[in-house]
C-alpha cells in the first residue's frame, strides 16, 4: 500500500511538471496543479470500476495520496509567494501598451490567431483597440482596452445610479420560496395578493420574483393536457 501511495505522489509530480511545460494555453480554468490530480483522480478511480480483479484500495490510497498533495500544495501556495511562481506560474503580459510582446507569445506557445481569437472572446474585434492584455496563471486572457474604446459608466458622466439590490426568486415551478420571503420581509398573504394581479395563485406560477426596486416578474406555469 505505501508503494501504491508513493507512486501515485510520484507520478502527480510527473504530470504536473508535463502541465507546467505544456503552457497556461493547454491548461483552461484550472491550475496546473489541479489540472493533474483532476486527470489523475479521474484515471485511478477508472481503474477499479471497470477491472473486478483489482482491489478497490489501489484505487483509494492512490487518490488518499493525491488528495494529501493538493492539500499539501495548496498550503504550500498561502505560505510562500515563491512556490506559488513555481507551481502556478505568473502572469504574463502579451499586449503591453498597445504593442505585441513577440517573446512573450513565443513563451507561452501563443500565435497572433490565437490571441486574436481570444480577444474576440472577450469582445474585442480589433487589436489596435487594446492596451494591455494579460495571460493569467488558468489560462484565461484579461483584457484592457484603450481609453477611448472603453464602455462608458454612469461615473464618466457624473451620474450616480439609484441602489437597484439583487433580485430574489418567491415562486419556483410553484414552489414557495419561505426563506426568500422572510428575508424581504414578507409573507404568504402579501405574495397572494401580488400574484393574483396576475389572475393567477402562487402555486400555479412557474416563477416569481422581486427586484431591488420591488418590481414583480411572474409567469404562469403551462399545463400539459
Amino acid at each position: 500500500m505505501l508503494i501504491t501511495f508513493v507512486r501515485a505522489i510520484f507520478l502527480y509530480i510527473i504530470v504536473l511538471i508535463v502541465m507546467r511545460l505544456m503552457g497556461k494555453r493547454e491548461i483552461g480554468q484550472l491550475q496546473p496543479f489541479e489540472l493533474a490530480i483532476s486527470i489523475m483522480i479521474a484515471d485511478l478511480a477508472s481503474i477499479p470500476m471497470t477491472e473486478s480483479g483489482v482491489p478497490i484500495s489501489n484505487g483509494i490510497i492512490p487518490i488518499l495520496g493525491l488528495l494529501v498533495m493538493h492539500l499539501l500544495i495548496s498550503l504550500i501556495n498561502l505560505k510562500s509567494l515563491k512556490a506559488r511562481e513555481i507551481i502556478c506560474g505568473k502572469p504574463r503580459i502579451l499586449i503591453y501598451r498597445g504593442k505585441i510582446d513577440e517573446k512573450a507569445l513565443k513563451k507561452e506557445r501563443f500565435t497572433i490567431n490565437e490571441l486574436q481569437e481570444r480577444l474576440r472572446k472577450s469582445n474585442v474585434m480589433y487589436l489596435g483597440d487594446v492596451e494591455y492584455a494579460i495571460l493569467e496563471t488558468s489560462g484565461d486572457l484579461s483584457v484592457i482596452q484603450k481609453p477611448g474604446k472603453r464602455n462608458t459608466i454612469p461615473e464618466d458622466f457624473n451620474i450616480t445610479p439609484e441602489y437597484e439590490g439583487i433580485s430574489y426568486d418567491l415562486v419556483i415551478d410553484g414552489k414557495i420560496m419561505s426563506d426568500n420571503l422572510r428575508k424581504i420581509g414578507k409573507n404568504y398573504n402579501w405574495l397572494k395578493k401580488q400574484v393574483e394581479k396576475f389572475n393567477i395563485e402562487p402555486e400555479e406560477a412557474l416563477v416569481v420574483t422581486i427586484d431591488g426596486k420591488e418590481q414583480i416578474f411572474c409567469q404562469k406555469k403551462e399545463y400539459k393536457k
